[in-house]
This record gives structure tokens, sequence and C-alpha cells, in this order.
């Protein structure tokens, strides 16, 4: 049994895989001695479950589908990208568990960067609210005038310091990454961001989708040496996709992602008041569909293929 913040969930028991860690959405396993699988190397077997968080809580609730949508997509992602990705194997010839082909990869093992690398194309959230009160970003100086949902000048480094499970990012400078993994390292990471949200921004949009940002997690391959791409790539949870069609700067944009779940846990109907230390109540079906609905529609837009659930 592990246990995030919200409730408890039994990580499912894989033949020939230890689970050794789960976090709000994956769940981490290592191979046992003999177990029979198409890569020598140091592995890991990622597996991306259907649960949900929001407000730093992991729901009682969880979306049908959305570990698939998640790793199908990223998988389509680093595809996409020429940039070197952790990712070894997915289907059962590779030694996947036939019980979780479609939402599982096998995946190099790491040393991860205790950094979440962002790139910000447009302004909100966070960086909107840092804006208002001093005109920066992760104190990067911007533009004067700019509003909700405004499209910046280029692309910027936000990077924030990894939280434990539970607890928020914190927003750090350039120099504070410098200060955590050396001058080489923060600036390839920095390249590297920016190239990606750079190339991803342009896919998106010739599909009529706007990346506003995105989290990417980078680790040293202690193999081949070269800083490499892990996590998830580019879905509705580390990225804020806007429809094109209908991005109006000025206000606030309705995302791909779990935002009908935020609506709703701070609507007056849910009873819950995300500042107590109450656990959140159990999502309504017609919340829980309408985001399945969001995932899909997404990964369908971008991907431009039917999703077979």
């Amino acid at each position: 049994m592990t246990e995030t913040r919200g409730f408890q969930t039994e990580a499912p028991l894989l033949e020939g895989w230890r689970h050794i860690y789960s976090g709000k959405v994956r769940d981490l396993y290592e191979p046992v001695e003999g177990a029979v699988i198409s890569h020598p190397a140091d592995v890991v077997l990622v597996v991306a479950s259907d649960r949900i968080s929001a407000y730093d809580h992991v729901l009682s609730s969880s979306i049908p589908d959305k570990g698939r949508i998640l790793t199908q997509l990223s998988l389509w992602w680093f595809d996409q990208l020429n940039v070197p990705n952790h990712v070894v194997g997915s289907t059962v010839d590779d030694g996947v568990p036939a019980e979780v082909v479609g939402r599982a990869m096998i995946c190099r093992r790491l040393e991860m960067y205790p950094v979440e690398c962002i790139a910000r194309g447009y302004l909100t959230g966070s960086g909107l609210a840092e804006y208002r009160e001093s005109g920066t970003v992760c104190e990067i100086p911007l533009p004067e005038g700019l509003v909700d949902g405004s499209r910046l000048p280029e692309a910027i480094f936000t990077p924030s310091a990894k939280a434990e499970v539970g607890e928020h990012d914190e927003n750090i400078t350039y120099e504070d990454v410098t200060g955590m993994v050396g001058d080489d390292a923060a600036a390839q990471l920095r390249s590297l961001t920016l190239e990606i949200y750079r190339e991803a921004e342009r896919i998106a949009r010739e599909r009529g989708i706007i990346l506003a940002d995105t989290k990417v997690e980078f680790g040293l391959d202690p193999i081949t040496g070269l800083i490499t791409l892990g996590d998830e790539v580019l879905t509705p949870d580390s990225s804020r996709f806007w429809d094109a069609a209908t991005w109006e700067p000025g206000k606030a944009q309705p995302s791909f992602d779990k935002q009908f779940v935020r609506d709703w846990l701070t609507s007056p109907e849910s009873g819950w008041d995300r500042h107590s230390d109450q656990e959140p109540p159990a999502l309504p079906e017609n919340v829980v569909e309408r985001t399945r609905a969001r995932y899909v529609e997404a990964f369908e837009r971008l991907t431009g293929r039917a999703f077979e659930g």
C-alpha cells in the first residue's frame, strides 16, 4: 500500500517488477532479479494511473483512461522531438506487463536534476501573479501592459524547485539553478527546455492549439553521459493548452486539462474549503466525464488520431 496526500492507493502487483514508489499519478517499478526485458541497462517501469490531483491533493475519484492518454501522448511527443529521452520500450515484447500496456513505459534510470524546467510563451497562472506585482516572471523583466493570456515577445525559462508530494513547487531564478547544478548543466537545461517549447508550440499551433507553457524534467544518463528528457512530456498534466480559435487575451483561457475539476472543487456546490485541512470530496460523474472528454480531445487534436481506450 502506498500513500499520497488525499487517499491511499494500491499500486498493481506486476510479475517481474517490484514496486518502489508512487507519486501523484505514476507508480514506479524496478525489475526483479531474473526478469526478462529487452534492454539490459538499468531501467525502471513507469506506470501512469488514472489518479487525478488538484490543489496539492490526490482525489478519491479517478478519470477513466487518463493514464493511458498521458502515456500515449508522451510517447507521441518523444517521437516528434529531436532531444534524447529515457524511453526504451512500451510493448509486451519490450517486457511491459500485458495488464499495463498502453499506460506504461520502460525507461532508463536517470540521475534526475532537482529542477522543474518550465518554459512560458504566454503570461498566465503564477507568472501573471508575479508580473502584476513586479513586472517580472522569475525576476525576468517583461514589457509593460501585458494581460492574462498575452503572448510574450519570446519564450522564457522560468524554473522551479521540486517539492515533495503534497507541497508546492517554488519558483526560482536561473542563478538559483546554476547554484544547484552548475553553470554548464544549467545552460543546457535552459537551452533544451526552450528548444522543446519552441518546437512543440509550432506543432501544436499547426493543429489549432496554443501551448501556453510546459514543464519538463531532465536527468543525466550515466551510460551516455547526456542530459536526457525524462518523466512525461507535453501532456495536459504538464502543459497548458488552449484552443487557438477562442484565445482572447485579457481573461482566463479555458484549458485542455483538469479545469472542470478545479472549478467544481472551488464552487459552492462542492462544499469544500481548499484552505482547510479537509480532504476534497468525490467528484460528480458529470465532472469526471467532462474531464475525460477534455483529455481525449487534447490527445486527438494533437496527434491527429483517434484515442482507443
